[in-house]
């Protein structure tokens, strides 16, 4: 059946369609040979273009001074969110601000402040800590004998950990971080959204509701470690000065929440991506498990794969040309990571989950000023996870229906019921 763009379009922008990779495939691949920039006008929100193609997507995140946030807000939002957002920075009262929403100077004046924390030669102090979590995994995945919901019982779960001792959250609080992140990141999501009101309305409350609980919990914290600093990032953090200033608690809190969440979600959204692409691929398995030295392929494949940052927004600062159009100040975009990362004159048979990929230029982590901060932790626990479980696994597979989140910016298995054999 022949699609045409505003049905491709619509798909992308539909949450639903996120949970079925072969519908969301087809129209990304049908945007980048016919349509790679293509204009959407949808009902509600302002006018953007779709950006498929990875050379496009590249060109525009490598210049955050032609291609910033602007007046718009970083992810995909009706224009009745657009304009209450503005007015509310106009006012000095945003929702939240953290380093997915700034612009310069301010974007590396704020990662500065913890970028030494997420560094290769600071995390390797934290390796044998994390050896021990995974290894906890494994034990845990014994005991749940041979079969278990890998993403809720598992997945989740080792990542949270993580972050939050780097953060210092105890232990006891990781639920309530969990529920509120999967509240936030699922808000579109009939499982994981807070209320069942799906009404563009009702969503927006409930996303305030959640982030009133997050400010609620990291104000406390804050306080803690402006009168008890410790060896943690939220210390770092609450402690922390800007042009020789300490940052107000909001914009302590606003960094709180986007470490509390992007830094375990999307980890476990490809490690769960991973785990169920192998229970698919039996040949794959048996491949990185003859070869070890593949751990590192199978770590940048699965986040390829899986994608879990779905799109940031951009907007153009003076009139310019990006993929041989006009555009005109003012003028929004939307990044298509997953498209990005199925590109066909980038990625050899990109519809393939390919263990030994190599070059793997895929775009999830970001790319610029804007690259992840977490990106050489999220590897990290990563590749430490498989190396742990690889060894012990001898076969997988999908034990029943397997499910992504209905969710068009986070988005990743949301159940993935599996039956495995230990050797």
């Amino acid at each position: 059946m022949a699609l045409t763009t505003a049905e491709c379009v619509a798909t992308v922008v539909d949450p639903k369609a996120h949970a079925d990779p072969a519908r969301l495939n087809a129209a990304y691949a049908w945007l980048r040979q016919n349509d790679p920039f293509a204009r959407a006008q949808i009902d509600g929100f302002d006018p953007f273009h779709l950006v498929t193609r990875h050379a496009d997507i590249l060109e525009i995140s490598r210049d955050n001074s032609l291609f910033p946030y602007g007046d718009f807000p970083s992810t995909l939002a009706p224009h009745q969110a657009v304009e209450a957002g503005r007015a509310a920075k106009a006012q000095g009262r945003p929702l939240l601000y953290t380093l997915v929403q700034m612009d310069e100077p301010d974007h590396m004046k704020y990662r500065a402040l913890t970028q030494a924390w997420f560094m290769p030669q600071n995390l390797r102090k934290l390796e044998g800590r994390i050896r021990e979590l995974a290894r906890q995994v494994v034990a845990r995945m014994e005991a749940l004998g041979g079969e278990c919901d890998f993403v809720n019982e598992v997945a989740l779960h080792y990542p949270l950990h993580v972050i939050m001792e780097i953060l210092g959250v105890p232990a006891e609080h990781e639920p309530r971080m969990l529920q509120l992140t999967q509240e936030l990141f699922g808000a579109t999501d009939p499982d994981l959204r807070r209320g069942g009101d799906e009404s563009p309305e009702a969503r927006q409350m409930a996303i305030q509701a959640v982030l009133a609980d997050f400010f609620g919990y990291f104000n406390a914290l804050t306080e803690d470690r402006r009168a008890n600093p410790r060896d943690d990032v939220a210390s770092v953090i609450a402690n922390a000065e800007i042009d020789g200033e300490r940052i107000s608690a909001f914009d302590a809190v606003s960094y709180y929440v986007i470490i509390a969440t992007a830094g375990h979600d999307t980890t476990s959204s490809s490690t769960a991506g991973a785990m169920w692409a192998l229970a698919e691929r039996p040949d794959q398995l048996a491949k990185v498990k003859a070869d070890p030295s593949l751990i590192g392929g199978l770590v940048d494949e699965s986040i390829r794969w899986t994608t879990p940052v779905r799109h940031f927004m951009r907007s153009a600062a003076r009139d310019t040309e990006i993929a041989g159009r006009r555009v005109k100040a003012g003028e929004w975009f939307m990044l298509c990571y997953p498209s990005g990362n199925r590109d066909e004159t980038v990625f050899e048979a990109p519809l393939e989950f390919r263990v030994d990929r190599s070059p793997n230029r895929h775009l999830a982590f970001g790319y610029g000023a804007h690259l992840c901060l977490g990106q050489h932790l999220a590897k990290m626990e990563m590749r430490i996870l498989w190396e742990e479980l690889l060894p012990r696994l001898k076969s997988v597979e999908l034990a029943g229906e397997a499910q992504l989140s209905e969710a068009n910016f986070v988005n990743g298995p949301k159940k993935l019921p599996i039956r495995y054999v230990f050797e």
